[in-house]
């Protein structure tokens, strides 16, 4: 199971040792990743379908920050620039997921005939 976000913020949090901090931060970003693309398809139930498409298009763009990002945590000489893209796209994550678990609760209500 993989780490909550939470651990793989703290995780980061200290960079008093560059070199440790771009390790731990691709080792992070690894996690995240695989976070990621545990996702489930999307709902095919009628007015969720459109968000359950919205959900992959935003778990896709994501993945593709990551991609982007994993490089860089190496190549970039200064680590500033890093460590806050690195936290925006944790705390972007963040709010996915939590779309991602609001999706799931409103595909059980539909399911189980709403809040009546």
């Amino acid at each position: 199971m993989p780490a909550t976000l939470q651990q793989l913020q703290s995780r980061l949090s200290d960079a008093r040792n560059p070199a440790a901090w771009r390790w731990q931060a691709r080792r992070t970003l690894g996690d995240v990743r695989d976070l990621l693309t545990a996702e489930s398809q999307a709902s095919d139930d009628g007015w969720l379908a459109a968000r359950g498409a919205g959900m992959l298009r935003e778990r896709d763009a994501l993945l593709e920050r990551l991609a982007a990002l994993g490089p860089r945590v190496f190549r970039e000489p200064g680590l500033e620039g890093v460590r806050a893209d690195v936290r925006r796209l944790l705390v972007d994550v963040e709010h996915h997921l939590q779309r991602r678990r609001d999706l799931v609760w409103d595909e059980v209500e539909l399911e189980l005939g709403g809040s009546e």
